[in-house]
This record gives structure tokens, sequence and C-alpha cells, in this order.
């Protein structure tokens, strides 16, 4: 009885009994391999939004198949009405996604908010989508690109891990919504 619980080879069995018990429950617990991204209903905060909001709230029209929206946050503190909305993209060639947001807020100054949300305050170029014209800006430390409009009354990032892409489709299908009076 005595060589089961002291020395060497007590250890070694000991760890081989434990070892055995991890192989048969990983044997035995299903494992799934389908992705899983919690997706939500952006439609409520975009309409408490455009009851708060002082601005014409900018939200996206249609974003293509396979974009999953998964976060909304709309906040209205002191006048300053913020809308952060996130995407994980459709799949890309090497199978993975990547994320886009859109943020938008009539913060003042709205240099401040912009700069931010990009992570960076340099402007690296501008492009045009859907007829208007964009900041570029890039972050390569964080693999991070934003797209940054400013308006009278709001200012539009758009930012994430996505492609350059990927992030003018979401710049292009925003739309202006209509005022909702309370």
């Amino acid at each position: 009885m005595k060589r089961f619980t002291q020395g060497f080879y007590a250890y070694a069995f000991a760890m081989a009994v434990c070892l055995a018990a991890v192989g048969v429950f990983l044997l035995i617990t299903p494992q799934s391999r389908t992705e899983h991204i919690p997706e939500v209903d952006y439609s409520i905060s975009l309409a408490n939004l455009r009851r708060a909001a002082s601005y014409q709230v900018w939200a996206p029209e249609r974003v293509p198949a396979g974009w999953v929206p998964t976060s909304s946050r709309a906040t209205d503190e002191k006048g300053t009405a913020t809308w952060r909305l996130g995407f994980a993209t459709a799949k890309g060639p090497d199978d993975k996604r990547a994320h886009a947001m859109l943020a938008e807020s009539n913060e003042k100054p709205a240099a401040e908010f912009a700069n931010r949300l990009a992570n960076t305050s340099t402007v690296t170029g501008t492009v045009r989508i859907g007829g208007v014209s964009w900041e570029q800006r890039v972050r390569e430390d964080k693999n991070q690109r934003s797209l940054v409009r400013f308006l009278p009354d709001v200012t539009l990032v758009v930012t994430g891990t996505a492609s350059w892409e990927e992030l003018s489709t979401l710049a292009g299908s925003l739309r202006q919504q209509e005022k909702v009076t309370p």
C-alpha cells in the first residue's frame, strides 16, 4: 500500500490517472467548430438617438451580405449625442472576419472626437465616397484604418480593422435619417 502513496512512482501514477481523466472528458464533451457571433438589433438605439439628437442621425441603409451587427450604443449626455455601431464583416478569402464601426457625435470640438475614435490625428489622404470627401487615417500599430467626415452639426467616423474597401462600403451606405419628434 505504501508504494502507491509515496515516491516518484506514486507521483507518476497519480499524473497518469489525472491525464486519463482529462482525456476521457475531452473525448465525451461536445466540441463546436461553428462560429458564433452575437448579433444585436440596433433599431431601438437608432430610434432613441433620432429622438434625442439635436442633429439628423446617419445610419447604414444596407450593409453587404454576411455582415453582422455586433454592438450598438447610443448615449445622450449634456446635449452631446453619440452613437457607436459595430459590425463583423463578411468572411474574407482567409476565412476570417474583420471589424468595422460607425461612430457619430455632435461632440465639440469635433476634431477631438475624430482623433480619439481614429486613434490618430494624422490625415494620410482623402477619398471620395458617394460624391463626398472623407479623410483617411491609419494607425499601423493597431491595424486600424479610419474614414472621417466633418459636417456642420455632426462628425462621422468609420473605423476598424476592415479593409479600405469594406470601410468605404459602410461609409457609402450611410443615409441621413429623419428627425423623430418626441
